[in-house]
C-alpha cells in the first residue's frame, strides 16, 4: 500500500487538511506494517489477533469523536477515510474497530448519563476496555424493531434480562456489551451495559463462517442476567434511540465498502501489469482494461458519495436517508468490484495467497450488516416519496 492511493482517481484524499492527512498516513503505515502481513493467517484460522489491540490503541484515534476523550475532534471526513483505510487493509479488523468505537462507544455517548460517559468512554478510547453491541437476535434481523424478544424486567434497583442475541461482533472477549431489550412494563426498547462475566450472560463463538472470519461473532444467551440500574442507559427510551445510533454508524459501513473496493481494484491492477499471457501483460488486453475501468469507476463514484455524506455530517445537514443510500449503493458496487477483481485473477483469485479471495468473501458480510440493501432502500424510498413501504 503506497502513501498515494492508486484507486483514488479523483484525489479525494487531498480534501483532508495537512494535519488530518498526517493522521491518515500514520494509520496507513501501521496497517501496512502490522495488519496486512498477518491478515490472511488469522482469517484462515478464524482467530482474532488480540496482540494488535495495543497497536490500535497507540494510534490514539479511538473515540476521538466523543467529548469525554482527549484530543481534537476529528472531522467526519477524516473519520470516514480512517474507516476506509482499515477496510482496505482488513475488513475484519475494520469491523472490530467499528463495533467498538461506533456502536458500543456511540451507544454510551448518545444514551448514557454524564457519569456513565465519564466512567466508560475514556478507558474505551484507550482500548483498555473493549465494547460490543448486542441487538440482532436469532429470530430477529431486519424486523428487530417490532420483533425484539429479549426482555428486561425491573426488580428494585436491578434489571433482569432474558433472551438471546446472535451475530454479536467482539462479544467473546469484550469487556462491555451494550444489550438492547424490551421493558416488559412499558414495551419500550432500552439499553443496558453488561460486563463480561456477569452471571446469566454467556457468549459462544459462531463457527464455520465464510466471511469476516477474524471477527469473533457470538451467540449470546441471557438467562436471568442481573444488571444494576446504574448500568442502564437512561437516554435509551425506545427503539428510535437505537435506530439513531445505527443511522450514524451506517455511513461508516459505506466507507468500509469503499475500502474493500480500493483493495480489490489495487490488487487487480497490479496483477494485470505483472501477469503475462500470450507474450504480454494481461493489462494490455482491451477486455482487461474494460474491467479495470469499470472497477475504478465504481470506486470513484462511491468515494464521491461518501465524501459528500461526510460534508453533510460536518455541516449538520445530514439525514438518516443519506447514509442509507450510501450504504445500499456502495456495498452493491463493492460486490461488483470484488467479483470483477476475482474474475481478473482467474484461478489465483480463489486462494488467499493473492488476498482477493478474502475481500470477496468479506464483502458479503458488509453487504448484509447494518441494514440490508432492501431495508436501506425502503428508508430512502420513504424519504423521497413521503410514503412508507415498511410492513
Amino acid at each position: 500500500m503506497a502513501d498515494v492511493l492508486t484507486g483514488d482517481f479523483y484525489r479525494f484524499e487531498e480534501l483532508l487538511s495537512e494535519q488530518e492527512r498526517e493522521t491518515l498516513l500514520r494509520v496507513r503505515e501501521f496497517l501496512r506494517e502490522e495488519v496486512v502481513p498477518i491478515a490472511n493467517e488469522y482469517w484462515a484460522r478464524a482467530e482474532f489477533p488480540l496482540e494488535l489491540v495495543k497497536g490500535y490503541a497507540d494510534l490514539g484515534i479511538a473515540g476521538l469523536a466523543y467529548d469525554e476523550t482527549p484530543g481534537p475532534r476529528p472531522s467526519s471526513l477524516l473519520s470516514g477515510f480512517l474507516a476506509m483505510e482499515m477496510a482496505r487493509a482488513d475488513p475484519s479488523m475494520a469491523t472490530f474497530y467499528g463495533v467498538h468505537t461506533g456502536l458500543a462507544m456511540g451507544s454510551i455517548a448518545a444514551c448514557g448519563s454524564a457519569e456513565q460517559r465519564e466512567r466508560w468512554l475514556p478507558p474505551m478510547s484507550r482500548m483498555e476496555l473493549i465494547g460490543a453491541f448486542a441487538l440482532t437476535e436469532p429470530h430477529g434481523g431486519s424486523d428487530v424493531a417490532a420483533g425484539l424478544e429479549t426482555t428486561a424486567r425491573r426488580e428494585g434497583d436491578t434489571w433482569v434480562l432474558d433472551g438471546a442475541k446472535r451475530w454479536i461482533g467482539n462479544a467473546t472477549f469484550a469487556d462491555l456489551v451494550v444489550v438492547w431489550a424490551r421493558d416488559v412494563e412499558d414495551d419500550q426498547v432500552k439499553g443496558f451495559v453488561v460486563e463480561q462475566g456477569t452471571p446469566g450472560f454467556t457468549a459462544t463463538k459462531i463457527e464455520n463462517k465464510i466471511a469476516l472470519r477474524s471477527v469473533q461473532n457470538a451467540d449470546i444467551v441471557l438467562d436471568g442476567c442481573r444488571v444494576p440500574e446504574r448500568d442502564r442507559l437512561p437516554k435509551a427510551e425506545s427503539f428510535r434511540d437505537t435506530a439513531a445510533i445505527l443511522g450514524r454508524t451506517r455511513s461508516g459501513v459505506a466507507w468500509q465498502a469503499v475500502g474493500v473496493m480500493l483493495a480489490a481494484y489495487e490488487i487487480a491492477l497490479e496483477y494485470a501489469k505483472e501477469r503475462e499471457q500470450f507474450g504480454r501483460p494481461i493489462g494490455q488486453f482491451q477486455l482487461v482494461q474494460d474491467l479495470l475501468v469499470k472497477m475504478v469507476g465504481n470506486v470513484t463514484s462511491s468515494l464521491g458519495m461518501v465524501v459528500r455524506l461526510a460534508q453533510l455530517q460536518d455541516a449538520g445537514t445530514y439525514r438518516d436517508e443519506h447514509s442509507a443510500l450510501a450504504k445500499a449503493y456502495c456495498t452493491t458496487r463493492m460486490r461488483e468490484v470484488a467479483g470483477w477483481a476475482r474474475e481478473l485473477l482467474a484461478g489465483n483469485g480463489i486462494v488467499l495467497d493473492y488476498d482477493i479471495g478474502r475481500f470477496v468473501a468479506d464483502a458479503e458480510a458488509l453487504y448484509s450488516y447494518e441494514g440490508t440493501r432492501e431495508i436501506n432502500t425502503l428508508i430512502v424510498g420513504r424519504a423521497i416519496t413521503g410514503l412508507s413501504a415498511f410492513v
